[in-house]
């Protein structure tokens, strides 16, 4: 069931704070927000949107930081600040012309779960609670902010056979 899913996504949607990063959050004496996301994250989300597959961003917070990252990968879709992250899914299927099926979503709390409820194919990162993963059609191996991200950009690239030819383009 989750691999049919998988096939038909068009679209992933990520959570940053403890999906994108491991959750930590470094202030320095001048109240400078850092934030550290990992690269092989970046690289699975670089393939998936080379493969035609779009990757867009709802969180919670709003960061500086977040749209360096975010120009860096070429993300261009950015929703931040969202306090109920479900309530954007309207826009965000009529801006990129998709159905909920075609959508994947990879959070990692409580406030992920109503989204979850709504997107074709939901994804909890190893680290995230309980009733979270509970709720996921797909937990990750491995945890926010540590190759969950990139774990799922595969799977959907193998899902849809490109994998291989991926791979090939490095040998």
């Amino acid at each position: 069931m989750v691999l049919d899913k998988l096939k038909q996504i068009k679209l992933l949607l990520l959570d940053v704070d403890g999906v994108l990063t491991d959750g930590g959050i470094i202030y320095n004496d001048n109240n400078v927000e850092t934030k550290v996301f990992n690269v092989k994250d970046g690289l699975g989300i670089k393939l998936l949107m080379k493969a035609g597959i779009n990757a867009a961003i709802v969180t919670g917070r709003t960061s500086k930081t977040l749209y360096h990252r975010c120009n860096n990968l070429g993300i261009d879709q950015i929703f931040d600040g969202v306090d109920n992250k479900a309530s954007v899914l309207n826009r965000i299927l009529e801006k990129a012309d998709l159905t909920p099926e075609k959508i994947a979503f990879i959070g990692d709390d409580l406030p992920d779960i109503p989204l979850f409820k709504k997107v074709g194919l939901s994804i909890a990162v190893a680290d995230a609670p309980e009733a979270v993963r509970e709720n996921a059609d797909m937990v990750t191996s491995a945890e926010g902010g540590k190759g969950a991200v990139r774990e799922v950009c595969e799977a959907i690239l193998k899902a849809k056979g490109l994998w291989e030819q991926i791979l090939e383009s490095f040998l």
